[in-house]
C-alpha cells in the first residue's frame, strides 16, 4: 500500500519563492505592456517568421515537458503497473500547471488574444482539415480536463474540518469524482495522443520549409514518441527535487523502474529518426559543415546519454544516474522540438530571428509563475505522497 497524499506544510513565502515571485511579477509587468503596445514593438517576430520563444519554447516544448501525467498515466491505467501511482498526483499539478503556462503564450501570441474563445465556441467556422484547430480544441479541452483530475487534491482539503456548507460541498464533490474520474482521466489520456501527434503534423504542412533533417512524414510519431519520454523524465526530475527540498521519502525504486520505461521509448525514437533519414536518403545531409549539421549532432547526442547513464540495470539503482538521464532525455526532447520549429524551419532565406529582451523575460516570468504555483499548492493541498523523513530544505 502507497503512503496517503498530504500536504507538505511549512511557510509559503521563504526566500526562493520570494524570488521567482519577483520575477514573474516583472514578467506581468511586461506582460501588460505587451498588451497595450502590440506583437511588433515587443517581440522579434515578422511577416517572415510568424512564431518565436512563446510558441517553439513555452508551447511545443513546454507540453511536451508537463506530459508527466500523460506519461505516467498510461503506465498505471493503461499498463496496469499501480506502484507508480503515488507519482500521478504530482504529475498531474506539473502538466496542469505546463498547460496553464502554455495557453498564456499563445494568448499573448496572438494579435487579438482576447478573442480566443471564439476558438471553441464558433464551432460552425471550424476548419475540420486544419491540424491548427485540433492543436487549439485539444490543448484548451485538456487544461481544462487536468484541473478537473487534480480537483479531489483540493476537495479533500476542504472537506477536512468542522461541519460546514463548504465542507459538505466538497464530500459530496468528492464522491461524484470518485464516479466520473475513470471517464475523465480516459479524456485525459486521448487529448495528449492528439494534439502532440499534430504538433508534428503541423510541421509536415511546412515541406520545403522545414530542412530535411527535420521534415519527416513521420513527424507526427516522433513527436508522440518524445512527448512520452520526455514526460516520463519530467516526473524523474520533479520527484527528486520534491526528495530534496522538501524532505520527503525518496522513491528510488519507482524511479528507477521509471527509467526503465524510458529506455524502449528513446530507443524507439532514436531507431526510427534515423531509419527515417536512411529511408528518404537525407542521412548524408548530417555530415555537411554547417549548423544544421551541429544541431542534429548536439541533438543525438542527448538523446545517446540518456542510454548510455541507464543501460546497465545496475546504474538505474543509483538516483545521481537517474536525475542525470531524466535531465539529459528533457534537454534532448527541447533541443528536438526547438530545433523543429525554430532552428530548422526557414520560410524565406533571408529571414532570422532571436528572441527580444520583452520573449526572453515574459517566458522567465511564466516559468517563475509555474515554480511558484506549484511549490503553494504541494505545501497546502496533499499531492506528494509520504511522510517527511527529515527536515525540508527552505524552498
Amino acid at each position: 500500500m502507497s503512503e496517503r497524499a498530504q500536504p507538505v506544510g511549512g511557510p509559503i513565502f521563504t526566500r526562493p519563492v520570494r524570488f521567482f515571485t519577483a520575477l514573474f511579477a516583472l514578467g506581468a509587468i511586461l506582460i501588460l505592456w505587451r498588451l497595450i503596445v502590440g506583437l511588433g514593438v515587443t517581440t522579434a517576430l515578422s511577416d517572415g517568421q510568424p512564431w518565436g520563444l512563446w510558441i517553439a519554447f513555452d508551447v511545443v516544448v513546454g507540453t511536451a515537458l508537463a506530459c508527466g501525467g500523460y506519461a505516467v498515466g498510461l503506465l498505471v491505467y493503461i499498463l496496469n503497473r499501480g506502484r507508480y501511482h503515488p507519482l500521478i498526483r504530482p504529475a498531474i499539478l506539473t502538466s496542469a500547471l505546463g498547460y496553464t503556462i502554455a495557453g498564456i503564450s499563445v494568448f499573448l501570441d496572438l494579435g487579438k488574444g482576447w478573442t480566443i474563445w471564439k476558438v471553441p465556441t464558433y464551432f460552425w467556422s471550424w476548419n475540420l482539415n486544419s491540424a491548427l484547430l485540433e492543436v487549439a480544441l485539444c490543448i484548451m479541452t485538456y487544461m481544462f480536463v487536468l484541473w478537473v483530475e487534480l480537483s479531489p487534491a483540493f476537495l479533500e482539503r476542504l472537506a477536512e474540518g468542522p461541519d460546514s456548507g463548504v465542507t459538505r460541498f466538497a464530500r459530496k464533490a468528492l464522491s461524484v469524482m470518485d464516479k466520473a474520474l475513470l471517464w475523465i482521466m480516459g479524456l485525459g489520456l486521448l487529448l495528449p495522443t492528439m494534439h502532440q501527434s499534430s504538433l508534428g503534423s503541423l510541421m509536415v504542412l511546412s515541406g520545403p520549409k522545414l530542412h530535411p533533417l527535420w521534415w519527416s512524414p513521420f513527424l507526427p510519431l516522433l513527436f508522440l514518441i518524445s512527448c512520452i519520454a520526455m514526460g516520463y523524465a519530467a516526473v524523474v526530475f520533479e520527484s527528486t527535487l520534491s526528495t530534496r527540498f522538501f524532505g520527503r521519502k525518496s522513491e528510488t525504486d519507482m524511479l528507477a523502474g521509471l527509467s526503465g520505461a524510458m529506455l524502449p521509448v528513446l530507443g524507439a525514437f532514436l531507431v526510427l529518426r534515423l531509419a527515417d533519414l536512411a529511408w528518404r536518403g537525407k542521412l548524408g545531409l548530417a555530415f555537411a559543415f554547417d549548423r544544421f549539421a551541429l544541431a542534429f549532432w548536439v541533438e543525438g547526442a542527448l538523446v545517446v546519454l540518456p542510454l548510455v547513464l541507464l543501460a546497465p540495470k545496475a546504474r538505474r539503482r543509483d538516483p545521481g544516474n537517474i536525475f542525470r538521464a531524466a535531465m539529459a532525455m528533457m534537454l534532448a526532447g527541447a533541443v528536438y522540438r526547438f530545433n523543429t520549429y525554430l532552428l530548422a524551419y526557414r520560410p524565406y532565406d533571408d529571414v532570422h530571428y532571436f528572441p527580444s529582451v520583452t520573449e526572453l523575460m515574459i517566458t522567465v516570468g511564466l516559468v517563475s509563475l509555474e515554480i511558484v504555483a506549484y511549490v503553494t499548492i504541494v505545501k497546502i493541498f496533499p499531492i506528494i505522497s509520504g511522510a517527511p523523513q527529515r527536515a525540508a530544505a527552505h524552498t
